[in-house]
């Protein structure tokens, strides 16, 4: 099939998607191949802090028998100006994939152009795509069928957002995004959806108009790494965005509460919430693990 790449959902089909859900909801339930990435080498070259991403990755590819290697930037010559394609090539030579976590989409982009292994993103400052998908797989684990559901995006139209609008417009869900006026998603990226795809998108500024009878309820913080410098502005305009008990009493009473986390409790969500019955975050938290066992292992079969 030659090399393929993750760098956002749309590279992968609808088709291609749904079996890597099937494939790692198989693994959590009924167990895995314990060798299938036997002699395989995963590399991860981090520009940003991570707890989650960067565990379940690794423990993904040791439950598959495989093995990782760990570099933060500072620790590559990428930082005295060795060009990205330099890099790419020569790690490409060492190792069997790589996941990138970077500030910039175009560095990952980049990597991928000149690498001549599988290339992942685990996060850029434009998509997630391995969260949103790992968010979705929750919700289907959950039993729910996402056409039949009401999905919300609380906050920030960030990375994460635009991935789970991607993920909308792919597997043929509505979504709803409720954001502050000139923090919504890009605008680009929904025309782009919307001429690629059926996307069925609702853009509001009012939290609580969007999260009526809402069954899916999804947030992230409102201040994401490389923003320290708008702290404060964005804590005060996000404020009436916060997930917490009151706007929760607008949803339905089967509402799930989504959060890939770090979360900080008392400014996008309360602890009341992220603690409650309808909070899933921590089998979401536990589902990045089993997604990116499946995406490890289709990616490195397609080589």
């Amino acid at each position: 099939m030659g090399i393929r790449h993750f760098l956002r959902i749309s590279d992968l089909a609808k088709e291609e998607i749904l079996s890597l859900f099937s494939r790692a909801i198989g693994f959590k339930h009924k167990g895995y191949p314990q060798e299938a990435l036997k002699g395989k080498i995963l590399g991860l070259i981090f520009e940003k802090p991570s707890t989650r991403t960067r565990l379940s990755f690794e423990s993904a590819m040791i439950k598959l028998g495989g093995s990782s290697l760990f570099l933060s930037a500072r620790d590559l010559q990428l930082t005295r100006g060795e060009p990205i394609k330099d890099t790419a090539r020569v790690l490409s030579r060492y190792l069997d994939v790589l996941v990138l976590r970077t500030y910039s989409h175009q560095t990952i982009q980049e990597f991928a152009k000149h690498a001549t292994i599988p290339v992942i993103n685990g996060l850029s400052d434009f998509y997630h795509p391995c969260q949103a998908l790992s968010d979705v797989l929750t919700v289907i684990e959950k039993g729910r069928d996402l056409t039949k559901e009401k999905v919300v995006w609380i906050g920030d139209g960030n990375n994460v957002a635009h991935s789970w609008i991607e993920a909308a417009a792919i597997l043929g869900f509505k979504i709803t995004v409720a954001s502050p006026p000139g923090y919504e998603p890009s605008k680009e990226l929904i025309e782009e959806l919307r001429q690629k795809y059926n996307l069925q998108v609702e853009i509001l500024n009012d939290p609580k108009e969007a999260v009526k009878g809402a069954t899916i309820i999804n947030t992230d913080v409102w201040v994401s790494m490389g923003q320290d410098e708008e702290s404060q502005t964005r804590k005060k305009v996000f404020q009436p965005f916060q997930v917490n008990s009151d706007l929760l009493k607008l949803a339905s009473p089967e509402a799930m509460v989504l959060h890939c986390l770090p979360a900080h409790r008392g400014e996008e969500i309360t602890e009341e919430v992220l603690e409650g019955e309808h909070s899933v975050v921590w089998d979401q938290a536990e589902n990045k693990m089993w997604f990116h066992m499946a995406l490890l292992e289709f990616l490195l079969k397609c080589v």
